[in-house]
């Protein structure tokens, strides 16, 4: 019996009577085959011990010279060949998958990651600059050098959809979500067999906090893929005691125990401004970081660590490598009110009411029952100012004569998360704080609770007209509705936001002919009923979100918004940046954001709350252009300035902020003092950690090179016009992009029929869509062409052969377009198969050819215009003849395809020269395609007239 033929990656061969390009398999029995025109979506396996299929070797069909085509028929076909390359042979094999154009900045985490042999990278960029870009580089990068297998993600449970469909939609890579929602269906498309959902999927997105609970700890950490990103890694910092920061804490710790684990840390706030939490963070990269005193390092120690770690801000990246990058400019606003008589009345009544609670607390009572009496009074304080409907849903359950369990502790930690504004959560709790009041309940008297049922009573009459509060939000919306805006409302608790949205429907939608419509999304709803709601509400030209912190974290909002109003003060600044972060970052297309504080004027908490905290944080954004955070803990900060409020014997009538400022004087200042020192600590760290390893000519190096095999912005605009042209769907220039009248024939069938708007740069203008290498209509006209010129052949739009009479050249020229492939093999991981287009070009004849720079090639490929014509039968002559000679250039191109070889394997190794891949090998598969082949024959333009 004859050897059975075993084709080679990037081989040609003949099976189901067409030809074929053999791709590498992780599976020795089956071969996996691509068309020679298809994309990777039209792959197929060939199981071979059933031999049903069988494989012959082939030939790479030669150009058809009775096709001769024009010469924009042959730029189509280079640009159209060029596109359709998805595993591009540059020094980066990621970037021809890429439906992303990442900005050159972007690219430095990249380069840092791949020049550490394993990957413990902290990304800790400002808010909005795109660390998940960043992140996603890095995982797709090490995906398709085979260097990992299968990723992680671990994030908050509400940012898991959010990272599902940005790395399709950006990286096309599929991964599926595990956290208390989704697992049950996850679990039921198991196999037979002792599979694990962490282990059966490939690539996972997981809820941080379903990681580390005690059912599914073990099996997570069993089955951890290679590469685990962790988004929001500040909250994973080390706390004193047991809390749920802790265990995600050492839920990390024991994942990077294994050597070979890749670990990328995402975060905007790395330094809590608590040097320990910061070190446990730090020490995730490496051990003996945490060890360090980081204000008194080694030149050594700080190179190190730099390797490490990556911060910058967006005044670092605006312009950088000669690209500017658009962030918008926040505009920050205060907008002042002043209670109505009847909210005066109740906050005076409350106000009063809580001040008892904590004054009339005794020795008798335990530690428990007396902290409980100080959140009552607190929590009673904040949700009556939020809102009448906040105050109904909190005090209604407290005047029921209910008996509480006495309680031997306060769980301190729950208190803060309803009361205060707590940034190192996984998810921010937007409840009511119904807990926290019913703490004062468990040593309520009978007269305690009439008051309550007359504070519901009062509340319950303060609406509408009578809500100074919302009627000043109102006025500050309409201004912002008439400038164009779209703004977002953030607000504590979740019945405050459903109130203002309710309020805000009667006011804006019901108008005849209003285009305007105003949405609620809070905790309360299921991230996926969160994700449809906030669909419904982009569909609408004037939108107003009205919205909770539960998206104040991590959630990308700057396509559809564009302004900000803090209906609820936060009581802790860092929320604050948390908020506007989700408008003011890359991708916004307003060149304004602005930013409204919404406070009481004769409200003395929201005083002390805007004097000591936000107005101080708003100072420091807008001095260093980035946040920094009290350097203690939120709670500590929140009652150093709240103390007075109940030690003071003064009634709400004269209570007045100066009273409560002056009361706390010692403790303000202490703030004040301690954040000033993290603000000249933060600059002195952000000199230490400046992105030093990498220079950025090396980026631009690396770009470059990936740009001329993958094609850049200019050349997709380009091909997209003239294949639109050539197939009757010329695109027309508008204000804000391209209109595409109607999708060309050929692709309705995939994109459909609607007209379209778009553009080929980033960001794009809401409305606008952006088409870039990878986008369905870029994809879909390059294979439609490829395969009616390479397989159908009859009248193509794209050329195979093209003569050309034109002036920019002197002597004949022939031209040819040519794809290689190469095989890429190291110690550490399986042959990767790499490919190229590229123009050659030489003058004089095949059989003594003088060849021409690639890049002048190039150039006459694509500027030559013609200046006149020959008859077909003479074009068809001439290629003829030059087809019938190419045999001759086989060993010219052999070294061709052997010195670009070395280049490869040069730049592979250059980008990642730290780690065994330097012994990188590259092989040519020989003989290379040649795509199309080109005349230039010199001539003259002749005069008009």
């Amino acid at each position: 019996m004859a050897d059975r033929f075993i084709p080679t990656p990037g081989s040609v061969v003949t099976c189901r009577d067409r030809e074929w390009i053999v791709l590498p398999s992780e599976i020795p029995e089956v071969v996996r085959l691509r068309p020679l025109s298809g994309s990777e979506e039209q792959v197929c396996g060939i199981y071979r011990p059933l031999e049903l299929e069988p494989i012959t070797s082939a030939q790479f069909p030669a150009p058809d010279p009775e096709a001769v085509q024009d010469h924009t028929a042959a730029q189509l076909l280079m640009d159209a060949a060029r596109l359709s390359l998805r595993s591009g042979a540059g020094p980066f094999r990621s970037l021809g998958r890429l439906s992303v154009r990442p900005r050159p900045y972007q690219v430095v985490p990249l380069l840092m990651a791949l020049r550490l042999e394993t990957i413990r990278l902290l990304v800790a960029d400002d808010v909005g600059i795109g660390k998940t870009i960043e992140a996603g580089l890095i995982a797709r990068e090490m995906l398709d050098r085979g260097e990992v297998k299968r990723l992680a993600v671990l994030c908050p449970p509400h940012l898991c959809d959010q990272w599902r469909r940005e790395l399709r939609e950006k990286f096309h890579i599929d991964a599926v979500v595990i956290r208390s929602g989704t697992v049950s269906k996850l679990e039921r498309g198991l196999p037979g067999g002792d599979h694990s959902v962490f282990d059966y999927y490939r690539h996972i997105i997981v809820s941080l906090d379903y990681a580390k609970s005690d059912r599914r700890r073990a099996s997570f950490l069993t089955h951890c893929p290679d590469l685990v990103i962790v988004d929001e890694a500040h909250t994973c910092a080390r706390p004193g005691g047991q809390s749920a920061s802790q265990q995600r804490h050492q839920l990390l710790q024991e994942i990077v125990q294994r050597q070979s684990q890749h670990l990328v840390l995402l975060t905007a706030t790395p330094h809590s401004g608590i040097e320990e939490s910061f070190l446990s963070i730090m020490g995730l990269l490496n051990r003996k970081f945490e060890t360090w005193d980081v204000n008194s390092l080694t030149q050594a120690q700080r190179i190190e660590l730099a390797s490490h770690f990556v911060q910058r801000r967006r005044a670092d990246v605006k312009q950088w490598l000669g690209n500017e990058t658009p962030f918008p400019e926040r505009d920050p606003l205060e907008q002042p009110y002043k209670l109505s008589t009847e909210y005066r009345a109740l906050f005076e009544q409350v106000y009063n009411f809580a001040r008892g609670l904590v004054q009339t607390t005794t020795q008798e009572m335990s530690y428990a029952q007396r902290r409980g009496r100080y959140w009552a009074a607190l929590a009673l304080i904040r949700c009556v100012m939020s809102s009448p409907e906040a105050a109904v849903a909190t005090l209604t359950k407290q005047v029921r004569k209910t008996e509480i369990a006495p309680t031997a502790e306060i769980d301190e930690d729950l208190m803060i998360a309803y009361t205060y504004d707590p940034t190192d959560q996984e998810q921010a709790i937007d409840a009511q704080p119904t807990i926290a009041v019913e703490q004062g309940q468990r040593t309520y008297k009978d007269a305690d609770r009439r008051k309550l049922r007359g504070f519901i009573q009062a509340t319950s009459q303060i609406k509408g007209a009578q809500d100074a509060k919302l009627q000043a939000a109102i006025a500050t919306l309409q201004s912002l509705l008439d400038d164009g805006f779209n703004p977002i409302i953030w607000c504590r608790y979740i019945a405050t936001a459903n109130y203002v949205a309710e309020q805000l429907r009667d006011k804006f939608e019901k108008k005849r002919g209003s285009k305007i419509r105003a949405i609620a999304i809070t905790g309360e709803l299921s991230e996926d009923e969160r994700e449809v709601r906030l669909a419904e509400l982009t569909t609408y030209p004037q939108r107003i979100l009205v919205a909770t912190d539960c998206l104040s974290e991590g959630v990308n909002l700057q396509a559809f918004f564009n302004a900000v109003i803090h209906y609820d003060l936060p009581w802790n600044p860092n929320r604050l940046e948390q908020r506007e972060g989700r408008v003011d970052r890359y991708g916004q297309t307003a060149p304004v954001v602005k930013s409204y504080l919404l406070y009481g004027q004769d409200n003395p908490v929201d005083g002390a709350v805007l004097t000591v905290l936000i107005r101080k944080a708003v100072e420091i954004h807008k001095t260093l252009g980035i946040t920094v955070p009290v350097p203690m803990d939120s709670a500590t900060v929140s009652e150093a300035v709240f103390k007075s409020l109940f030690d003071r014997k003064a009634d709400a009538e004269q209570l007045s902020l100066i009273d409560l400022l002056d009361a706390e004087e010692a403790a303000v200042d202490q703030v004040h003092k301690s954040w000033d020192r993290a603000v000249e600590r933060e600059k002195v760290s952000r000199t230490r950690f400046a992105q030093r390893a990498i220079k950025p000519h090396e980026v631009e190096q690396e770009l470059v090179e990936s740009e001329q095999i993958l094609g850049s912005e200019a050349d997709v605009e380009r091909f997209v016009k003239a294949a639109c042209g050539r197939l009757n769907a010329s695109l027309q220039q508008k204000k804000q992009g391209w209109r595409l009248p109607s999708i060309p024939l050929p692709l309705q069938p995939i994109l459909g029929t609607e007209p379209r708007m778009i553009t080929f740069s980033t960001p794009a203008s809401e409305g606008v869509e952006y088409v870039g290498r990878n986008h369905p209509l870029v994809e879909g006209l390059a294979r439609y062409l490829l395969e009616e010129t390479l397989v159908n052949r009859q009248d193509p739009i794209a050329a195979r052969c093209g003569f050309t009479i034109t002036d920019a050249v002197a002597q004949r020229t022939t031209i040819l377009l040519l794809r290689s492939r190469y095989l890429l093999s190291s110690p550490r991981v399986e042959t990767l198969l790499a490919e190229e287009c590229f123009v050659a070009g030489f003058t004089g004849p095949p059989s003594n050819p003088l060849w021409l720079e690639e890049n002048a090639a190039q150039r006459l490929l694509q500027q030559a215009e013609p200046v006149g014509d020959i008859a077909p039968a003479l074009k068809r002559m001439e290629m003829e003849s030059l087809v019938n000679s190419l045999g001759q250039l086989e060993p010219e191109l052999a070294a061709i395809a052997q010195g670009r070889s070395q280049s490869l394997a040069q730049s592979h190794r250059r980008v990642r020269s730290i780690t065994k891949e330097g012994q990188i090998r590259v092989k040519p598969q020989l003989p290379m395609d040649v795509l199309g082949l080109f005349v230039l024959q010199p001539g003259q333009r002749r005069e008009a007239g």
